[in-house]
């Protein structure tokens, strides 16, 4: 059955207002939101039900620090490797993880390797379905009015060092979570210019990929190109 319309109005509504924030303004998350928010990232989708997601709540201010410290590292060799956009890059504000309320590492879970089912033709399946959960989460925080941002650049190996994680554990991502300033209007890197949206048309093919789907109308032409 249908959700009632007022529902799914809210569903669609966390989907297009949901950013991946950069801004935060310290505070707190209550216990039981964030138990709330973690539950809903549980509940997300897994190939063959692997469950593949761990969550380790960095509370030290200390631990924070060191990962702040890895994260800047990584940004300036990052910054380095995109050549003419190095200055434009090093200008973005990539992470919030001194000034958020909550900060979690994300990692896949060691053993991935006996699960089969879903992954023997395609074993990246485990880091999709852990993306799943992490967008169930970000969802839940803005429908909660907290703003959550993925930080990914970071040497996985110093970081699982750092963590302690198992062998054959992967870190995948270091989430800033709490409140914010304000939501911002559009994705922050389209705010900035850095990149935009792509027309949805354009990313969706019928029966090949050279072939338009039908769902949608036609793309016009540049003008600036002649038929």
């Amino acid at each position: 059955m249908a959700f009632a319309p007022g529902e799914r109005d809210a569903v669609y509504r966390a989907i297009f207002e949901r950013r991946d924030m950069r801004h935060f303004c310290g505070g707190t998350v209550a216990p039981e939101v964030m138990r709330r928010l973690l539950t809903a990232a549980h509940h997300a989708p897994s190939v063959g039900f692997m469950q593949p997601w761990r969550f380790i709540r960095i509370s030290s201010m200390a631990m924070r620090q060191q990962l702040h410290t890895l994260v800047e590292q990584e940004r300036v060799i990052t910054a380095q490797a995109l050549g003419q956009r190095e200055d434009e890059f090093m200008r973005l504000k990539v992470e919030g993880l001194l000034e958020a309320a909550e900060v979690w590492a994300v990692a896949l879970a060691e053993g991935r390797e006996k699960h089969i089912f879903g992954r023997r033709t395609l074993p990246h399946m485990d880091l999709a379905s852990a993306a799943c959960a992490l967008q169930n989460l970000w969802l839940a925080a803005r429908a909660e009015g907290l703003g959550m941002g993925w930080v990914s650049l970071f040497d996985p190996v110093a970081v699982a060092e750092l963590l302690h994680m198992p062998a054959g554990a992967e870190p995948i991502a270091l989430l800033c979570i709490g409140p914010v300033p304000a939501f911002y209007e559009e994705p922050m890197l389209q705010q900035a210019r850095w990149a935009k949206r792509q027309p949805l048309a354009s990313l969706v093919f019928e029966n090949d990929w050279n072939q338009a789907c039908d769902l949608f109308e036609p793309l016009a032409a540049p003008s600036n190109v002649n038929p």
